[in-house]
């Protein structure tokens, strides 16, 4: 097979989809590699490494488009490639269609197909494409706060972890999966103190026995929100519905009771945000207020620490791509429930329930959109 991996051009995305030791690994079982010529920069991984891995640079992204069987990217297609994507074309990247209509209508009409990293997922529940990325930006949403409450950010001026004789930053948390379990982490490394929420019981009942620190663990429900927040420093909302669009939890009406100064950092913002006054930033331009409230709405959070999030991405989602690569498409995902689950489109079919529902479209069960496409190609002969 012949995979393509692009310089990303989502603004201030400096990650790349496989640093050159994920290269190797294609190369090495005979598969052939085209990148684009300084693709790693912003990541540190220049092209020499690259073509000492076995790919072979070439300068335009279109070039790599229009010769590669399997794209391989770390974002969602931009606008302007659109008009790459075509019926014979495997996308495997995030998509997050849900809060892309237009992206969603455009793989559709191409007829791509379209396999989101964040709606992989295994027996057990586990999101594993989507884990280390949400591990990066949990760990950096407590960072973030702590920037942004210092007063010449137009915060609230208070110390995450206070001093003797003054009380810490109160930081609240909309969800415990693995943003919030990983943002609470820091925060109460930092010596915060934590009010997560979420609607799992157990989840709560685990993270109270492993988490070190001044931790307050509530049932999410809008009137603990609203509590909440009234006395909240700071806002990190981590909530997740696979596919889906995130549940608006924090209300413009009830946006007001927060002090002025307080942080919102959404990192749910690339399933269109659990806080309704929350819009999609960039890193160049990262925030903005609305009430006295400081919003925070990077939509690629990981894009900051573009090495170690490069790395970790690549160590999850190389063998379901090797996987791809070695067995084709229709057999690795016949043969994997868990990369089927990624399956969003296929031959012009929605293939996602929630993506489905959230833009009323018609909606096929992967399986059967896979023996579909096998009856075609058996009649065709």
């Amino acid at each position: 097979m012949i995979i393509g991996i692009l310089k990303e051009i989502k603004v201030d995305e400096h990650r790349v989809a496989l640093p050159p030791s994920g290269v190797r690994e294609f190369a090495r079982r005979g598969h052939a590699v085209y990148a684009q010529s300084g693709l790693g920069e912003g990541s540190g991984f220049p092209d020499s490494e690259y073509q000492a891995s076995g790919a072979e640079m070439l300068d335009s992204a279109a070039d790599v488009w229009s010769r590669a069987d399997m794209i391989i990217k770390v974002k969602e297609p931009q606008p302007s490639e659109y008009a790459y994507l075509h019926p014979d074309l495997i996308l495997f990247t995030y998509l997050h269609l849900a809060a892309e209509e237009a992206l969603a209508f455009a793989l559709l009409d191409s007829g791509v197909t379209g396999i989101a990293y964040e709606t992989v997922e295994d027996g057990a529940g586990r999101l594993p494409l989507l884990e280390p990325m949400s591990e990066v930006a949990g760990r950096m949403a407590a960072q973030v706060v702590s920037h942004y409450l210092e007063r010449h950010k137009g915060g609230r001026g208070v110390l995450m972890g206070g001093v003797p004789g003054v009380a810490a930053a109160h930081v609240v948390i909309l969800g415990a999966g693995t943003v919030g379990a990983n943002a609470a982490k820091i925060a109460l490394g930092m010596g915060a103190r934590v009010t997560l929420l979420d609607i799992n019981l157990d989840r709560l009942r685990y993270l109270a026995d492993v988490l070190d620190g001044n931790l307050t663990t509530l049932y999410s429900n809008w009137v603990n929100i609203g509590r909440a927040i009234q006395t909240a420093d700071a806002l990190i909302g981590s909530v997740l519905i696979a596919g889906a669009r995130a549940p608006m939890l924090v209300t413009r009406d009830i946006l007001p009771t927060m002090p002025k100064g307080s942080v919102i950092v959404d990192v749910a913002v690339d399933q269109g945000g659990c806080v309704e006054t929350t819009r999609p930033t960039t890193h160049s331009e990262p925030t903005f207020v609305i009430d006295g409230v400081l919003h925070y709405g990077v939509a690629n959070m990981p894009g900051a620490v573009p090495r170690t999030s490069s790395l970790a991405l690549a160590n999850a989602t190389l063998p379901y791509a090797l996987q791809i690569a070695d067995q084709g498409t229709e057999v690795a995902l016949a043969g994997n429930p868990a990369l089927l689950k990624g399956l969003n489109t296929f031959a012009e079919q929605c293939t996602h329930p929630a993506v489905a529902d959230t833009f009323g479209l018609d909606y096929i069960e992967p399986e059967r959109a896979l023996e579909q496409e096998a009856l075609h190609a058996l009649l065709a002969l």
